[in-house]
């Protein structure tokens, strides 16, 4: 059985589009939606900016979110993608709203208008050089909350954001206390890297963002997902409409559990993984987390002609 994962932020990088835009009417037609919808040049950052336009997360999400439901829509128009293979959809975070999409539980101008307004919320939530993101590796998410806890820091917030794979965990806060915990980490002889964000994600700092994003999602209309969608919050698929507005709002400010969520996919008969949206970020997860399983990354034309002369 197939699942299909959408990538978040991190995965974006200049020209990403580019060669789809350049075969494909479906292609230009969407990056011009996206125009239209956002009232701004999206499709000129997307093709042609730089990774400087593409850091900004406002302009990152919507940008990494229309990347990947071009290259959806170019596999299900022009290459015949068997829909009827996918057992589940799930996203990494932004990832979730593009698992939405395709599953058709939200309307893509509508998920578009989400994910501009969260970067923009997320990014405002915390003064820029307050907040940062630590990843951590060699450590799991168990022994992890252990050191977490025994730490008595001397301010601020250092809570897990994601729970990526076995030894990689992201940590997210005030960037004070992420530096003395990552001090700590080196005593203990375990390695750290600050991420090169602009806001601390998925912690607790976020909660006024998620208030203000919940205002947003209510007057959204979401339906039943024609595929299962897994939820990053849970880690298990989204059972109903009535659950995917509560759901959106915890997840800004809740553990990213990829993981866990990967797991359950394989638990549930999943040995392959197809990652749509530019980047190889969660093909790279999923193989940490599982090595049996099959992944394939499809970011340009051949990666689509290999998938589907395998399929």
């Amino acid at each position: 059985m197939k699942a299909i994962i959408f990538p978040g932020q991190g995965s974006q990088k200049s020209g990403m589009a580019n060669e789809f835009e350049k075969n494909f009417k479906v292609v230009k037609e969407i990056l011009s939606q996206a125009d239209e919808i956002l009232k701004m040049n999206l499709s000129k950052i997307i093709l042609t900016g730089s990774d400087e336009d593409l850091k900004k997360t406002e302009i990152t999400q919507p940008a990494i979110l229309t990347t990947s439901v071009a290259i959806l829509n170019v596999l299900k128009n022009e290459f015949n993608m068997n829909m009827s293979d996918i057992k589940y959809f799930a996203g990494h975070s932004l990832g979730e709203y593009t698992a939405l999409v395709a599953s058709e539980s939200l309307e893509f101008s509508d998920a578009l208008r989400l994910v501009h307004n969260r970067g923009k919320l997320m990014q405002s939530a915390v003064p820029l050089g307050k907040g940062a993101m630590l990843a951590v590796m060699g450590l799991n998410v168990i022994e992890l909350n252990s050191m977490l806890k025994k730490i008595k820091f001397n301010q601020g917030i250092c809570e897990i954001a994601n729970d990526n794979s076995p030894g990689q965990i992201i940590l997210s806060g005030e960037k004070e206390t992420l530096i003395e915990f990552s001090d700590k980490l080196k005593v203990e002889k375990k390695k750290s890297i600050f991420l090169p964000v602009s806001a601390p994600f998925h912690c607790s700092l976020m909660k006024p963002a998620a208030e203000s994003m919940k205002k947003l999602l209510e007057k959204i209309v979401f339906r039943n997902p024609i595929v299962k969608v897994i939820s990053n919050v849970t880690a298990f698929p989204i059972e109903n409409e009535v659950d995917i507005k509560d759901l959106l709002y915890r997840q800004i400010f809740s553990q990213v559990r990829w993981r866990e969520s990967v797991e359950y996919m394989i638990k549930n008969n999943i040995n392959d993984f197809i990652e749509i949206g530019p980047g190889k970020v969660l093909s790279g997860l999923v193989k940490r987390t599982n090595d049996k399983v099959s992944t394939k990354s499809i970011n340009n034309i051949e990666d689509m002609k290999i998938y589907n002369d395998r399929s």
